[in-house]
């Protein structure tokens, strides 16, 4: 007994299952005098002790799988199956801005709307999901041809993740002499993710006249990219910009997905529908 006290109160307080164990194990090898009735109860503090400590071990592996943070990335769960990303990019008239993109997963699988705004931060994202979500990165798609959207293309070509534009963004990339996606589509697309279904879709003319966006009617998950503002934004980067189309843009998209709960903007908060309505707010003429 004197071996086991003087152990227990030398084990470290930063492992607390360690700690509760043995003091249930301590508990357990109490003088034989004891009733009977102390040695049930010694065996409900033995089972309760594992409980807690299969319980703290259950929520530290699903916390694991919902957020990721370091220097250059954040990744956070918003719903079922669905996470934002979020990188930063050094800008001159802005300084250093965070940067939105979406992860939408099913049965091992992903997609990614816009690239983290680096290679590096790329990288973390792809080993992110493929080491803790378990998924394969089925393809990324970039929802204009700024540089928030795809700075990181690079590094997902050299792993071979097929990479998808609109042929209005692949243009303006081009022409920009910036990273250019690999595939082209016309106004709509529809991937297949694991049994789920991923539609990306052009809704008019806004934050620039390619802006695409991404929607996941399994979560009723949209991704507005910069079209779409947070609540409290100013109007932002407009050199590329139609700002009399957008508010009209934003209130059609509105009407054609009137369940949508969930709203990753390009830049700030995610939110609700209440992002859509702030936007055309916004960009309405006073």
């Amino acid at each position: 007994m004197e071996r086991l006290s003087h152990y227990l109160q030398n084990i470290p307080h930063s492992k607390p299952g360690i700690l509760l164990l043995a003091s249930v194990l301590f508990a357990s090898g109490l003088p034989s005098c004891l009733s009977s009735t102390s040695n049930v109860k010694n065996t409900v503090a033995e089972q309760e002790a594992a409980s807690t400590i299969d319980k703290s071990s259950s929520d530290v592996a699903a916390n694991y799988r919902k957020s990721y943070t370091s220097e250059t990335l954040e990744v956070h769960k918003i719903a079922d199956q669905v996470y934002q990303h979020l990188s930063f990019l050094e800008t001159q008239s802005f300084g250093k801005v965070p940067c939105n993109g979406m992860v939408v997963i099913d049965q091992q699988e992903a997609i990614i709307f816009d690239t983290p705004t680096t290679d590096q931060a790329s990288l973390e994202l792809i080993d992110w999901v493929e080491q803790r979500l378990g998924c394969k990165v089925k393809a990324v798609v970039a929802t204009h041809f700024h540089q928030d959207c795809l700075g990181g293309l690079p590094a997902f070509q050299r792993r071979g993740i097929p990479t998808y534009a609109s042929h209005k963004t692949i243009a303006l990339a081009k022409a920009n002499r910036t990273a250019v996606p690999e595939n082209g589509f016309h106004k709509e697309l529809t991937f297949e993710v694991g049994n789920e279904k991923v539609l990306v879709l052009y809704p008019g003319k806004g934050h620039t006249h390619d802006n695409v966006v991404g929607y996941f009617p399994k979560a009723e998950a949209m991704f507005g990219g910069c079209l779409i503002k947070e609540v409290g934004a100013g109007k932002g980067n407009l050199a590329d910009a139609d700002t009399v189309a957008w508010p009209l843009t934003v209130a059609n998209l509105k009407t054609a997905y009137p369940r949508v709960k969930h709203v990753i903007p390009g830049h700030g908060k995610v939110g609700g529908p209440e992002l859509l309505d702030y936007t055309v707010r916004l960009f309405e003429p006073k």
